[in-house]
């Protein structure tokens, strides 16, 4: 499996709907909100077979503090290949050893995230949105 991953590609908005329905990642299926969603990341890692889009970890940060990341999906035929793992390796190191990345998880990657490397946190709240 050779996959390429890629921090300077924005995909286009079919292609992330495409791959987080796939994923059963619940996100907007409006191109128009995920071109935004796109535009408006800080740090946008895609992984890339061919030129088939098989993973995205989008990231919001100040880039000396803290960052979230806002979405990590991977095609259901690759999840278990180390893509999420690689996405968030590359997250780690554009972002450098003083900022703290930080997420809200989806109920059925809950036990996903401390295997690679997150620590699970009991503090956090949130304020859900309308639309």
């Amino acid at each position: 499996m050779n996959i390429t991953y890629e921090t300077a590609v924005i995909p286009k908005p079919e292609e992330v709907i495409e791959l987080c329905v796939q994923a059963g990642l619940k996100r907007p299926t409006d191109p128009e909100r995920i071109a935004l969603m796109l535009k408006n990341a800080d740090l946008l890692v895609t992984a890339w077979q061919a030129d088939k889009l098989v993973g995205i970890c989008r990231t919001i940060t100040n880039w000396v503090w803290c960052a979230y990341l806002a979405d990590l999906a991977v095609f259901t035929g690759f999840k278990s290949a180390g893509i999420g793992k690689e996405m968030i390796a590359i997250t780690r190191q554009k972002l450098g050893d003083q900022c703290m990345l930080l997420l809200l998880s989806v109920p059925t990657a809950f036990n996903y995230y401390p295997k690679v490397g997150f620590n699970k946190e009991d503090r956090a709240f949130s304020i859900e949105r309308t639309q």
